[in-house]
């Protein structure tokens, strides 16, 4: 079966060319301050413009949920502005920078290895995906996503009112109208109904 919004022109992300020698984490670091936002696959800087206030809407919703949840259930933290996390590391490093990530409390990095980019897989990752990324660019994230150990990633369609839930196993479905996300194991007890996220 297949997912996502209709076939159309796509720009993103960029591959920013770099001859003579792969990019690096280092590489990365030192352009991780700009307008606009990286992530490094196997030696390849991918670029991508900032978020537009529409994509900024629905992980705004999403992560306010999620936060509210969590105020109630001490489980762990999320995090926004696409935080990088490492993947894999070097010599093919992955840095992937998800729009709304979750990580739980056991997991989150002791305070003084919280610098740069956490060696760790976030436990949830939420993309809002926009008319500009392609399919394959698309399915290759979540494909590390979940090779890294990501129990959970939701890709967020605003402009079809979807979402595409992957979970860790194989399970793969798709959810409109009136679903509801489910944390399951991964966020117990949480639940959003996509009427919230997409009203």
């Amino acid at each position: 079966m297949k997912y996502g919004p209709p076939t159309e022109p796509k720009v993103e992300p960029v591959r920013v060319p770099r001859p003579g020698r792969p990019w690096t984490l280092d590489d990365l670091m030192k352009v991780s301050e700009e307008e606009n936002r990286y992530e490094l696959v196997r030696g390849d800087l991918l670029m991508m413009t900032p978020a537009t206030p529409v994509h900024g809407r629905f992980a705004g919703r999403l992560s306010h949920a999620l936060m509210s949840h969590l105020e109630e259930h001490d489980l762990g933290e999320v995090y926004v502005s696409e935080p990088g996390f490492l993947l894999q590391p070097e010599p093919d490093a992955i840095v992937r920078a998800p729009d709304v990530a979750f990580v739980r409390k056991e997991r989150i990095p002791p305070r003084d290895q919280q610098a740069g980019f956490w060696p760790i897989a976030p436990d949830l990752a939420v993309e809002i995906i926009s008319p500009s990324e392609g399919a394959a660019e698309i399915q290759a994230k979540v494909q590390d996503y979940l090779k890294a150990g990501v129990r959970l990633v939701w890709l967020v369609y605003p402009e079809i009112r979807s979402v595409i839930e992957y979970r860790s196993g194989g399970q793969v479905r798709q959810l409109e109208g009136d679903a509801c996300l489910d944390g399951g194991d991964v966020l117990p007890g949480f639940s959003y109904r996509l009427t919230s996220l997409f009203k």
